[in-house]
């Protein structure tokens, strides 16, 4: 543009544009800051290797290749040729509420690693298949009667101690707002569902442990000596039902002791498996942190729990195939999916504020609550108010069950370069963080390059032949055991 204080007419021409420009919505300035940049298309190739990140981290700096030998260099990059000297990647987070086309990424990772433990692949032998295998879904007890999706608890003469019926009666749709909620606030158990969020992982882990012992007692080995014989494998997830408590599910897996390779001995059947998961989880009882605010608790495994042994072929009713396709699904929900909120609760006021049902407040302000109770000050519940309470990775694994998200990034980043990295050479950066996120205008570019991508995913699953497409395993809907049991378990 030329300068507008070289002549009056310039001036003119610079104000009236200006004029122009303000009576535009943020959006739109900012795209016609865009089209003006020299660079754009190079912007537009950034964000279109992003996948159309919602929220991408932007680096400035550089990097070197030499070789190792000679120590000549090879080749270099600079972002000082980039749009803004600067470079954008992908923010990585799982989630869906904060990044939709990173979440379908890391879906599809944990699909992979999911199914490489039950079918073999990504450096797992194939034989893992004909292991014993088995698919569970470990609930929470109840913590008072909530609506429950389709016909909820039937109608009782009388109410409880604070009024309130003791049924409902009515057909709720999946998608329903009361599916969840107490149907007597008073009555229901905030603190108990808290502190069982809080120890979900450590419940998980003393069911690991008993499991060891139950198959001792199964196979007549002694608890000593049972981990020499066999091995445990297993990768679970953890999901929130619309009542706000955590529940898992999980792939377990029987080895030998020396990891996938080797074969379980022959009495670790996939019946005595079955057995003693059942037999675990109904002896797993840990102590909650005793205190006077809540007194003594005995944390528990719900009752409803389902075992299903986990196919080989593609016509089992619980196949590998559609348990990876299951587990991966979770894996991009957070505490948002049962209507809690996604980022860190920093204040008792903004509890207040935030636009949440009253159960959904009141279990955040139980954990804000519990958080200043001394003997639970390891639990560091007020860091962990907007997860109500659960403090554990969305998906864990053991080391043997299968490969891990590194080495699936590894193996994606060989495929895009074209092959491994050569180990005759050595890369040197030096790299900067130059700020994250998109400007209104970029953000709207973002989401059309984003769902032209999702898009022609949509048309690959129609076109090709079934198998893995797009993050999801694609094959035909057959009618057979459904995978857990769907309900809200709330007593």
């Amino acid at each position: 543009m030329n300068n507008p204080y070289e002549s009056n007419s310039a001036r003119r021409r610079f104000l009236a544009r200006e004029e122009r420009l303000r009576a535009l919505s943020e959006v739109d300035r900012d795209l016609v800051r865009l089209g003006q940049i020299p660079d754009l298309s190079r912007w537009l190739e950034q964000i279109t290797a992003t996948g159309g990140c919602a929220r991408p981290v932007y680096l400035t700096g550089s990097s070197a290749t030499f070789d190792a030998v000679s120590g000549v260099m090879v080749r270099r990059y600079s972002t000082a040729e980039e749009p803004g000297e600067r470079l954008a990647l992908r923010c990585r987070n799982r989630r869906s509420s904060r990044c939709g086309p990173c979440s379908w990424l890391h879906q599809g990772d944990s699909w992979h690693l999911v199914h490489a433990g039950l079918a073999g692949g990504k450096g797992v032998p194939d034989v893992v298949g004909t292991h014993p295998l088995v698919f569970l879904t470990l609930t929470a007890p109840s913590f008072g009667r909530v609506h429950r999706a389709g016909r909820c608890h039937r109608q009782r003469p009388g109410t409880c101690g604070h009024g309130n019926p003791l049924g409902c009666g009515q057909v709720h749709p999946d998608s329903g707002l009361l599916v969840g909620q107490p149907l007597c606030a008073e009555c229901y158990d905030y603190p108990g569902h808290v502190l069982w969020n809080a120890h979900a992982g450590a419940l998980w882990k003393a069911f690991t442990d008993n499991l060891y012992h139950h198959l001792a007692a199964q196979g007549g080995v002694s608890r000593s000596r049972i981990r020499r014989v066999l091995r445990v494998s297993a990768v679970k997830v953890a999901e929130y039902q619309r009542r706000g408590v955590i529940h898992f599910h999980a792939v377990v897996r029987l080895d030998g002791p020396d990891g996938s390779a080797e074969e379980p001995p022959g009495w670790a059947t996939v019946a005595v498996l079955m057995d003693a998961v059942r037999t675990a989880v109904a002896a797993v009882s840990l102590a909650a942190p005793a205190s006077s605010t809540y007194g003594e608790r005995r944390l528990r495994f719900g009752t409803q729990m389902d075992v299903h042994e986990i196919g080989s072929g593609q016509d089992s009713p619980v196949s590998a195939d559609r348990v990876a396709a299951y587990v991966a699904k979770y894996t991009t929900k957070g505490a948002d999916s049962a209507g809690a909120v996604d980022r860190r609760v920093t204040s008792a006021a903004e509890i207040r504020a935030l636009r949440l049902s009253a159960h959904m407040r009141a279990l955040v302000g139980t954990c804000w609550r519990l958080g200043a109770v001394p003997e639970l000050a390891h639990l560091r519940l007020r860091a962990w108010a907007h997860t109500l309470g659960y403090r554990g990775h969305c998906l864990t694994k053991t080391r043997a069950y299968s490969t891990t998200y590194r080495r699936l990034r590894a193996e994606r980043g060989e495929h895009v370069r074209g092959g491994p990295v050569s180990g005759d050479e050595i890369t040197v950066g030096n790299w900067r963080f130059a700020g994250a996120g998109h400007r209104p205008g970029e953000a709207l570019i973002a989401e059309g390059i984003a769902a032209d991508l999702q898009r022609t995913r949509e048309i690959a699953r129609d076109h090709l032949p079934f198998g893995w497409v797009g993050g999801a395993r694609r094959g035909r809907r057959r009618a057979g055991v459904a995978l857990h049991t769907g309900a809200d378990h709330g007593g």
